[in-house]
C-alpha cells in the first residue's frame, strides 16, 4: 500500500484549477418503508440540489452515482474524485441512514488505510509548522473549532473553495466531540492531509485528547457507529491526535494555535544519587513563569494522550489549553487546571520577541 507523496502530481494541478465545491447534497431521502437493517440506496447526482455549482470553479462531478462502499484506491494515492465522492458520501449517509450503517458506507479496512496514510505525514511535521510556501497569489484560511459538524465543513470548503497550491488551510483543532460528525469530518481532513500535505494542516486542539473524547461525546460517537470495531477505530483515532502539530507560523509572522502562549520550562533538577526511582514533579512557581521559545516548543513530547499539567513537559498543555486574560502577566489558568492565563502585555512581549505580526 502506497500513500500519496507531496511531491507535485497532475491530479493535484487540476484540484488547483477546480478549486472549490465540497459536496453533492441530494433531494432523494430514504423511504419510510425502506428497513432500518438496509443501506438506503443512494441518490443519483442531482447538481441543482446540490451546494456546489457548475462553474470553472466549480466543475461538474465525473459521474452520476455516488460510489458506496467507498473503496482504498488500489494504488492507494487518493485523487480529487475520491475524496468529492467521500464528501457526498458522509454528507449523503448523515441525511439517510442510521449512525450504525457507517461501516457499510466506509468500512474500517478504508478507515485503517487513510489513518495510516495521515499518521505518516503527521508524524514527520514538527511540533510548530513553518507555513512558507506562499506565492503572491495565496491565501491562507485559519479555521477554529468544527467540533463534529460535518455541514459546516462542507458549507466552508464550498464557500473558501477546495485546497488547492495557492489556496491553503490551516486547521486550529477541536474536531471533535459535541457535534454527531466528528469522526467524518475529521476523515474527510484527513484525506486532504493526505492528497494534499503542503496545503492542508492540522493542529492539535484540547478535544485531541481521551480525556477529552471520553467526556464530550467522540468515543461514545465511534463506539456507536463502529459498535464491535469501535474499540479499534477509537484507538486509531488517539494515535492520530497524537501526532498532531501543535502550532504554525504563517508567513513568518502569523502564529495559530488552539490555546496560545506558552512557557519558558528550566532546566529539570538532577536526581540525587541513590533515588533513581523517585519521580521530580517539577512546575515553576508562578512568579517565575516567562514566555518560552520555540525551540523549546519543537522539542516538547507532543505524542501524549492527554498533556500533562504537572512535571517537565507542560508546553503542549499551554499550546492546547490556554486563555488570554485581561489582566497583565502570566500566571497558571487555575479555571482549566491546565495551561496559562496571559495579559495583554504579554501579546506584545510575545510578538516583538519572535518578530510576529499576529497571534
Amino acid at each position: 500500500m502506497s500513500c500519496n507523496s507531496d511531491t507535485e502530481r497532475a491530479a493535484a494541478s487540476s484540484a488547483s484549477q477546480s478549486s472549490s465545491s465540497p459536496l453533492l447534497t441530494s433531494r432523494d431521502h430514504q423511504s419510510a418503508a425502506s428497513p432500518a437493517a438496509e443501506v438506503a440506496e443512494p441518490p443519483v447526482f442531482d447538481s441543482s440540489s446540490s451546494i456546489v455549482t457548475n462553474s470553472e470553479d466549480n466543475p461538474s462531478p465525473p459521474s452520476t452515482e455516488l460510489e458506496i462502499p467507498i473503496g482504498w484506491p488500489p494504488d492507494g494515492k487518493l485523487s480529487l474524485n475520491w475524496i468529492r465522492n467521500l464528501m457526498s458520501v458522509f454528507d449523503w449517509a448523515s441525511r439517510n441512514i442510521e449512525p450504525t450503517q457507517l461501516p457499510d458506507v466506509f468500512p474500517v479496512e478504508v478507515f485503517d488505510s487513510l489513518v495510516l496514510c495521515a499518521s505518516k505525514i503527521l508524524h514527520k511535521e514538527p511540533n510548530c509548522v513553518a507555513i512558507d510556501n506562499l506565492g503572491s497569489e495565496s491565501t491562507v484560511v485559519v479555521v477554529g473549532d468544527l467540533h463534529g459538524q460535518l455541514h459546516d465543513l462542507l458549507f466552508l470548503l464550498h464557500d473558501a473553495g477546495f485546497p488547492s497550491e495557492n489556496r491553503l488551510f490551516v486547521f486550529n483543532g477541536d474536531y471533535v466531540d459535541r457535534g454527531a460528525w466528528g469522526l467524518e469530518s475529521f476523515l474527510i481532513l484527513l484525506a486532504w492531509k493526505v492528497f494534499f500535505p503542503r496545503s492542508v494542516y492540522l493542529l492539535r486542539g484540547n478535544h485531541e485528547s481521551k480525556y477529552c473524547t471520553s467526556v464530550y461525546g467522540f468515543e461514545k460517537e465511534v463506539l456507536t457507529k463502529y459498535s464491535d470495531r469501535g474499540k479499534h477505530v477509537y484507538r486509531k483515532c488517539l494515535g492520530c491526535f497524537e501526532g498532531l502539530p501543535l502550532a504554525s507560523i504563517v508567513g513568518k509572522h502569523v502564529y495559530t494555535a488552539h490555546g496560545g502562549i506558552f512557557r519558558h520550562m528550566p532546566a529539570t533538577p538532577k536526581r540525587s544519587k541513590g533515588k533513581k526511582n523517585r519521580k521530580i514533579a517539577f512546575s515553576p512557581e508562578p512568579s517565575s513563569l516567562s514566555i518560552g521559545s520555540f525551540e523549546e516548543l519543537n522539542k516538547a513530547r507532543r505524542s501524549v494522550l492527554d498533556p500533562p499539567w504537572e512535571g517537565s513537559n507542560l508546553i503542549p498543555g499551554d499550546v492546547l489549553w490556554s486563555d488570554p486574560s485581561m489582566t497583565p502577566g502570566l500566571s497558571p489558568n487555575k479555571e482549566r487546571g491546565i495551561g496559562l492565563l496571559w495579559g495583554p502585555d504579554c501579546t506584545d512581549n510575545f510578538l516583538k520577541k519572535f518578530q510576529l505580526k499576529i497571534t
